[in-house]
Formats: C-alpha cells, sequence, structure tokens
C-alpha cells in the first residue's frame, strides 16, 4: 500500500515533466475506431457507455477498452481487460504486453473516461497513440484535445456532447 503511494507519486512526477513538452498533431480523420479507458472505482456502467457509442454509429467491433481497477485480488478473474497499479513499474511505463498493444494502437478516437487524477490512468492516456483524445474537464488539459465538463455519472450527457461536438469538427 505504502509503496503503491509512491510509485503513484513518481508516474504522475514523469507524467507531468512529460506533459510539458508535448505537441498537439492536428488530426482531420474521420472517427472510426475507439478506444476507451475507465476507472471502475468510481463508474460501474461500461456496457450502458459503449451501447450510447453503438447508438450513435460506432460500431461494436471498432470498439475496443481496458478497465483500471484500484485492486485486484490474487483470484479474482475478468472477463474483459483490466490493470492496477501493479503494472506500472517504476520508470513509468506498463509491463503488461496486452497494456502496451492497446497503448500502441492508433484509435482513431481514444475516450479517457474517469474524473478523477490518478496516476496509472494519467500514465496510459498520455502514452496512447490515439490521434483524437476527449475526456473530463476536471483532468489535466495537457492530456487531452477535447474536454467536456460533466461527472462520470452522467454518461449520457457525455455521449451527447462528444457527438455534438464531432459533428461540429467534422469528425463523424
Amino acid at each position: 500500500m505504502f509503496l503503491n503511494k509512491i510509485k503513484d507519486f513518481f508516474t504522475k512526477k514523469i507524467v507531468k515533466k512529460s506533459l510539458s513538452n508535448v505537441k498537439h498533431i492536428d488530426s482531420n480523420n474521420y472517427i472510426k475506431t475507439v478506444g476507451i479507458v475507465f476507472d471502475e472505482s468510481y463508474f460501474y456502467e461500461k456496457e450502458s457507455l459503449i451501447e450510447q457509442l453503438i447508438n450513435q454509429g460506432i460500431k461494436s467491433e471498432d470498439i475496443q477498452f481496458f478497465v483500471f481497477k484500484n485492486n485486484i485480488k490474487k483470484n479474482e478473474s475478468f472477463n474483459y481487460p483490466v490493470f492496477s497499479h501493479k503494472n506500472i513499474n517504476w520508470n513509468g511505463t506498463f509491463d503488461d504486453q496486452e497494456l502496451n498493444a492497446f497503448e500502441a494502437t492508433p484509435f482513431d478516437l481514444l475516450i479517457s473516461y474517469y474524473d478523477t487524477e490518478k496516476a496509472a490512468l494519467l500514465l496510459f492516456t498520455h502514452l496512447s497513440k490515439a490521434s483524437f483524445k476527449v475526456g473530463f474537464s476536471n483532468i489535466d488539459s495537457r492530456l487531452n484535445h477535447f474536454m467536456i465538463n460533466t461527472n462520470a455519472e452522467n454518461y449520457k450527457v457525455f455521449v451527447d456532447e462528444l457527438f455534438k461536438y464531432l459533428k461540429i469538427l467534422k469528425k463523424i
């Protein structure tokens, strides 16, 4: 527990330092593939959010997601991809192959669906190779290209606002 707090501190420090020289690239691509990173400690309705994205015209096979959990018990198993603090090494990188593959996937849109700053989630969003990143307004604005001012419980408002602005930006 204590080591996780120290690791979080150093990971946040690494992310904040590397964010100081981030250059945002303009992307004119249409949104076809979507990656989502959830924080399951505050949001449990991931299926409902994915259903809302499908209702807006995104194909279900074009949506991939990863879920962050604060604590994963040894005998706990999931039918969806999960990561935690244990997957971060002391250099501020991930040591899981599946997580690295997801991070390296060049999604057209990455939805960072968390509204509290946790080192693992910030690092995941920062390292992602997505061309357009969307998140909540109370998270560091240097991480995302576009921020929506709502909270994680209002997933319908989030999706409606997201697609309203994606249409304005001519991304869909």
